[in-house]
């Protein structure tokens, strides 16, 4: 259900966990922002795209913001009141854009945004349990009134289903290992953190990562986490409802951080350019610069597409 919410809530922001946005100044420029334009940011996260685009937008303007986690939502909240534009903050998934919209009595927006990429706020909460760098419950929930946690689906699926998962979610080539070491262990106990969880992909694949730029529990992790959210699926869903929602000359942006994401995009932009409903703006996907790579190591791996309705 719909949330919008009309007073910020008092969470400290530490300027450690302040969302550095990638790509800022390509997202803005391909957005092609205008005074008093209406804009959805799918992915509010803690505002760093949303503060820039009010910016640009200025007072008249209208800025949508979307996000599952009710903490980043209220974060957002607080750090874009100084900033003159007119705000919707809405605690839902974007996958439901269309009726986000009808509710707000939108019909149709200038530009909609989308930064696929978790925040740096999330990652570091170790009761959010996104990262294998430190310990905590394994939850792994965007919306933490979902019923279905990280806990859940390493407890209780079957090794084939955890195999398929880390397989298809996380391009992990040791799956089948990885799936089994995992079932082995929790016979004797449940997996519950995500300090344990790390130990067992450790054990299971440690030795075939020697060598190698990332962590062995970086596709583990991320193959969960998109379980657990339902990513990919929400990802195709709305991009699909994006197009009825933008006004003709309207732009979709959408930042990527994994092949996965950037392959549904790839594949929605390309075959709505051939049902003559979007123009590709970029026909490959515009990377950061090396400046940006050097100074924000999360942007190495971002894919900024930009379409256009026709």
């Amino acid at each position: 259900m719909t949330t919008t919410i009309t007073q910020p809530i008092d969470i400290p922001m530490d300027q450690k966990n302040l969302h550095i946005p990638v790509m800022s100044q390509e997202v803005i420029e391909h957005l092609r922002l205008k005074p008093k334009a209406v804009i959805v940011d799918c992915t509010l996260g803690l505002g760093g795209h949303a503060q820039l685009i009010a910016q640009n937008i200025g007072p008249e303007g209208r800025v949508v913001g979307i996000d599952r986690d009710s903490e980043s939502l209220a974060q957002a909240q607080g750090r874009l009141q100084k900033y003159p534009c007119q705000y919707e903050f809405v605690h839902d998934d974007f996958r439901n854009l269309d009726k986000i919209l009808e509710k707000l009595g939108i019909q149709e927006v200038d530009g909609i945004l989308f930064d696929l990429g978790i925040s740096s706020y999330q990652l570091e909460n170790p009761q959010r349990g996104f990262s294998f760098h430190v310990d905590g419950p394994l939850d792994m929930r965007m919306d933490k009134d979902s019923y279905i946690s990280a806990y859940d689906l390493v407890n209780s699926l079957s090794e084939h289903e955890i195999s398929s998962i880390l397989k298809n979610f996380g391009e992990e080539r040791w799956h089948y290992r990885v799936a089994r070491y995992l079932v082995a262990e929790r016979v004797k106990h449940p997996i519950e953190s995500t300090k344990k969880l790390t130990e067992i992909v450790l054990k299971a694949v440690a030795s075939r990562y020697k060598g190698q730029k990332i962590h062995p529990a970086t596709r583990t992790f991320q193959a969960i986490r998109i379980a657990v959210n339902r990513e990919l699926e929400a990802l195709e869903k709305t991009l699909s409802i994006c197009i009825d929602c933008l006004k003709c000359g309207g732009r979709i942006c959408v930042l990527s951080f994994h092949s996965l994401e950037d392959r549904i995009v790839k594949q929605k932009f390309r075959t709505f350019a051939r049902l003559g409903k979007l123009k590709l703006i970029v026909k490959k996907p515009l990377r950061p610069s090396n400046e940006e790579m050097k100074s924000n190591l999360r942007s190495r791996s971002a894919r900024l597409r930009v379409a256009e309705k026709i």
